[in-house]
């Protein structure tokens, strides 16, 4: 997952989507996805980055923020792990793209009552600079977070 973040008016703004197919369709959520076979999780968040929302970030620009492993006991097939940056430089604008539409969001008010429930639970440490490093466990709901373990 990466999140874009830039200073504006409103203060600093993070860059979310609302997800357009796929798991968690109708969420927002940072732009990314899984890692490709032989991928560093830095190469993924390039690739998934422009991939999603056709912007460009160097590797070298990004700054990992959070390592989260989800487990979803009653979906198992949507387990995973996942690695959060953030990045303050990339080439192009966000734009929308089958997968996500992007809007920008003052970090102050995210809209956590649309993303994933552990999100309130770690992305404004994230955001803020305290990185984070979890596992989440989810309820037999599949939406709800049964566990949250910071490492």
């Amino acid at each position: 997952m990466t999140y874009l973040l830039r200073d504006s008016p409103r203060g600093v703004e993070v860059l979310l989507g609302t997800k357009l197919t796929g798991l968690g369709a109708g969420k927002c959520v940072g732009p990314g996805g899984k890692l490709e076979a032989g991928e560093t999780p830095e190469q993924a968040a390039v690739r998934e980055t422009f991939e999603e929302i056709g912007v460009t970030v160097a590797e070298a620009d990004l700054e990992r923020v959070g390592r989260l492993r989800y487990t979803f006991p009653h979906r198992p097939a949507w387990s995973q792990a996942s690695t959060a940056f953030v990045a303050r430089r990339w080439a192009g604008e966000p734009a929308a793209s089958p997968e996500l539409a992007p809007t920008w969001y003052p970090v102050a008010e995210l809209p956590l009552e649309r993303m994933w429930h552990d999100a309130r639970l770690w992305l404004p440490d994230a955001l803020a600079g305290r990185p984070v490093d979890a596992d989440c466990s989810y309820a037999e709901d599949n939406d709800s977070v049964a566990e949250f373990v910071r490492s």
